[in-house]
């Protein structure tokens, strides 16, 4: 499966992380298996409008978590390394992520958990 990976410059986010959380997800999700080539950096960088050097600091990012390994032969490789954080470590990072910016916002528990059960709801089947 080709990678997928979109930006979106209203939501708040760096778009070098909105990129570099996408392919974890990707990775984490298996939708990227060991051994998939990603895109060339400027490729990457051209197909979503972004500046070169944003992408090379998504590789370099991946790469220093072990998400990936860069080769001039094989260029950008997702890696198999057991150094990759699980499902279940992904989750507790999304999730903290996610209430973090609940508290920065002020939001009631119990509201933030109706919107994220109403956001997962609203997911196409494909994205999770």
């Amino acid at each position: 499966m080709p990678l997928r990976v979109t930006v979106d410059a209203d939501n708040g986010v760096a778009p070098w992380r909105q990129v570099h959380d996408q392919i974890v997800r990707a990775i984490g999700t298996g939708a990227l298996l060991v051994d998939a080539r990603l895109p060339p950096i400027r490729q990457l960088a051209r197909d979503l409008g972004l500046a070169s050097g944003t992408i090379a600091r998504v590789y370099r990012e991946l790469e220093a978590a072990g998400w990936v390994t860069t080769a001039r032969a094989k260029g950008t490789v997702v890696t198999g390394s057991a150094e990759r954080p699980d499902r279940e470590s992904l989750l507790r990072d999304a999730a903290t992520e996610y209430a973090q910016r609940v508290r920065e916002l002020g939001v009631d528990p119990k509201e933030a958990i109706d919107a994220a059960r109403a956001a997962l709801s609203d997911v196409p089947q494909d994205q999770q």
